[in-house]
């Protein structure tokens, strides 16, 4: 079980509030928060509750945004795609735009789900994307001040950022980039085989992890194309922002190792939340 300490990071007063109403065994809402408070491993359980999973989900429930914020609601979906892991003898895998498979080894997919700081690391990344930045950075080359576009959902221009930025937020990028090479390959898959896997996206990319040493990686088991790319591109970012970090807490190194050493099945696990639960509202709930 993992430090309460993390949830209560990341939880606001109205999610505790929203927690302790929805698994009920509190009179108010209020003693409900109080005893979050001082029992923080208590957060864990109730996040994996189905009394929880319903009162975001069901039919007749309140649109989840509206009732918890966006880390909340990605925590109980991850919880609730383990809990229907558990008893899933196989999952649709996703092989190429429209085409799923099935395959019959859901227990790696239970196993990386089982450690409940992956869950939260998860849940950060989507929960990240839920709103993103864009802008300009001006560069003084030879010729002057330039200016340089960059956006938090292109890989490239990310990567990009590497040449420009100080030496202390490298690491910053870094797991940017990692984050976004999970999210687009975990979210949108068909997007990325389509839209960045064309010969011109692909080369592109593919420039850009050359000149930035150590984002590439061995991946002897990548799949192919775009995907694939974006794995190499996710597990060496994050093994560079691993490297880069000052004195990481513990629970940071351990989950950015678990995504390092373990990307394709994160990538999997989003691929089945995303199948089961996103499909019909990634337009609304990630607009960019």
């Amino acid at each position: 079980m993992t430090s309460g300490r993390v949830w209560l990071e990341r939880l606001s007063e109205h999610d505790l509030a929203f927690l302790a109403t929805a698994a009920g065994g509190y009179r108010t809402a209020a003693e409900g928060v109080a005893h979050l408070r001082s029992e923080p491993a208590r957060i864990e359980e109730l996040v994996g509750r189905s009394e929880v999973f319903d009162a975001l989900f069901a039919p007749w429930a309140e649109l989840p945004f509206a009732q918890a914020s966006p880390f909340l609601v990605f925590s109980v979906l991850l919880a609730g795609t383990a809990r229907e892991l558990e008893s899933a003898p196989f999952v649709r895998e996703w092989i190429g735009p429209s085409r799923r498979l099935p395959v019959f080894d859901t227990g790696s997919l239970r196993a990386f789900l089982d450690d409940p700081l992956r869950r939260i690391l998860l849940a950060d990344v989507l929960a990240s994307f839920t709103s993103v930045v864009s802008g300009v950075v001006w560069v003084r080359g030879r010729r002057g001040w330039t200016k340089r576009r960059f956006n938090e959902l292109d890989p490239g221009r990310l990567v990009a950022l590497l040449d420009v930025v100080p030496d202390a937020e490298r690491p910053i990028v870094y797991r940017r980039l990692g984050d976004l090479a999970l999210f687009l390959s975990g979210v949108f898959p068909d997007f990325v085989a389509e839209r960045l896997g064309g010969p011109v996206q692909v080369e592109r990319l593919e420039r850009a992890l050359a000149a930035s040493p150590g984002l590439g990686g061995d991946a002897p088991d990548e799949p192919p194309g775009a995907i694939g790319l974006l794995e190499r591109l996710g597990r060496g970012s994050y093994r560079a922002a691993l490297a880069g970090l000052p004195e990481p807490h513990p629970d940071l190194v351990r989950a950015l190792e678990a995504l390092t050493d373990r990307f394709s099945e994160a990538r999997r696990v989003l691929n089945v939340l995303t199948d089961r639960h996103l499909y019909p509202v990634r337009g609304d709930w990630f607009p960019a």
